[in-house]
């Protein structure tokens, strides 16, 4: 049973677009769907059902109290990738939910920040075909010089729409 993906149809409409207008087009689509997203900052780089790529400047606005990007943006960095890749692949007629959030944060950040996220084939197939479900979504966040200062778990599900 494969259902359609309204949001899949038009990040594939975006994708087609030249390489300097995409990520722009990619953000300010997102900054409408998911408003909050709009407020944060974050720049999609690349996004397509496999993998999301998001960045996030180092500004004053996200900054935290010793110039480093807030721990709570960059954990918006996370659910957002992982959001926007779980969004893409569960039917219109399922609902995805953030169900678990971990961040373990083992260095100091430098710089902006980084995030990929990606989904298996197998993942995928399972967002497709499953009623209701959920799912770890790999995802890593690296700093301007490359390291990866948090470590983070995202669990995702979907479920049915309610009537």
């Amino acid at each position: 049973m494969a259902s359609t993906n309204k949001l899949s149809g038009i990040v594939n409409k975006i994708n087609r677009l030249p390489d300097f207008a995409r990520s722009r087009a990619l953000t300010l689509f997102f900054g409408k769907v998911v408003p909050f997203t709009g407020t944060t900052g974050i720049r999609i780089e690349s996004l397509d059902q496999a993998r999301c790529v998001i960045s996030l400047a180092n500004k004053r606005r996200v900054q935290n109290h010793i110039g480093g990007v807030h721990a709570v943006a960059s954990l918006v960095l996370a659910e957002s990738a992982t959001g926007f890749l779980v969004g893409l692949n569960v039917p219109d007629d399922k609902v995805p939910v953030i169900k678990t959030a971990k961040a373990e944060y083992t260095r100091r950040a430098k710089g902006d920040m980084t995030v990929e996220a990606h989904l298996t084939e197998e993942q995928r197939e399972r967002m497709r075909s499953e009623e209701k479900g959920d799912v770890s979504v790999p995802v890593t966040i690296r700093d301007s010089e490359g390291k990866e200062p948090i470590e983070i778990e995202m669990v995702w599900a979907w479920t049915p729409k309610r009537g």
